[in-house]
């Protein structure tokens, strides 16, 4: 929209957790501008902090602005309320269910004042099935992903208990092992699955390479623009220095994780962090 329809875009400030504060939207909204719409991730994909969506969505009400939220990496780990959350639009994806890649969801809160979402359709087809949809819908990927969905929140609660628990066993064995590790995002309304950590003097893609070494898959959570390394946007915006965000890596804990696995990273982080600060910042 800001490239080809004129549209601006504004980013609100997030505190050194990563989160959107209440009263940050309700002075950008109390500005006076004519805002069409806000956005928030339900839950940051790269630190795991989760935003206050009923809140924020509350403040957006007040002023007659929707609020979106991107749930995506929320459903199936959190309990995601559409109308409880006091959203008028939600988006979830089925891969990161379980389910079949290539398709997804957008929910719309009914409508209802004062505020109402009637979007315009991205794809124009023939007028099949008296205009409500274009083209030919994959039918077994949504049969595949409703079944996703109704799996993944039959077993949410216990399988969110048990990434829990063991990341915050992951936090222990890394925190106990590099003493000088930071732990990025909330220390406790975050994912269950995940832990971010930066660590000091290390860059994030040597580690990368040793810990892959040795079996470990993680990910730095670095963008690279013209095949140049870039530091975190979300580290940057949480105030974090250019040196921290470079040397940080993300560990994420899914359905086929184990105590195993954790164990696996303690024995290795200590020696592989110590390496790469031998080989230090480039």
């Amino acid at each position: 929209l800001a490239d080809h329809e004129g549209a601006r875009v504004d980013w609100l400030p997030v505190d050194e957790v990563g989160r959107v504060h209440p009263e940050v939207l309700r002075e950008a909204l109390g500005a006076g501008d004519d805002v069409a719409l806000t956005t928030v991730m339900w839950a940051n994909n790269e630190v795991g902090t989760v935003q206050p969506v009923a809140e924020l969505a509350a403040v957006a009400r007040e002023h007659g602005v929707p609020l979106h939220t991107d749930a995506v990496q929320a459903a199936g780990q959190l309990p995601v309320g559409f109308a409880a959350s006091g959203a008028q639009a939600l988006t979830i994806t089925g891969h990161k269910l379980g389910g079949p890649i290539g398709v997804g969801a957008l929910l719309l809160a009914k409508p209802k004042e004062p505020v109402f979402l009637d979007p315009v359709p991205l794809l124009h087809g023939g007028g099949q099935e008296r205009d409500v949809r274009s083209g030919t819908l994959d039918a077994p990927a949504i049969a595949g992903f409703a079944a996703a969905v109704q799996t993944a929140v039959a077993r949410r609660e216990a399988e969110t208990r048990r990434l829990a628990d063991l990341r915050d066993q992951l936090i222990g064995a890394v925190c106990a092992a590099v003493p000088g590790a930071i732990l990025n995002g909330d220390p406790l309304d975050r994912l269950p699955g995940n832990a971010h950590f930066s660590f000091p003097g290390c860059e994030g893609d040597a580690l990368l390479m040793l810990l892959d070494a040795r079996g470990i898959a993680c990910s730095t959570g670095s963008a690279c623009s013209a095949g140049v390394s870039q530091p975190s946007h979300v580290l940057l915006a949480m105030n974090a220095s250019p040196e921290r965000a470079r040397g940080s890596l993300r560990f994420t804990l899914g359905h086929t994780s184990t105590e195993a696995d954790v164990k696996a990273l303690a024995d290795a982080i200590g020696p592989v962090v110590e390496r790469a600060r031998r080989a230090g910042l480039s």
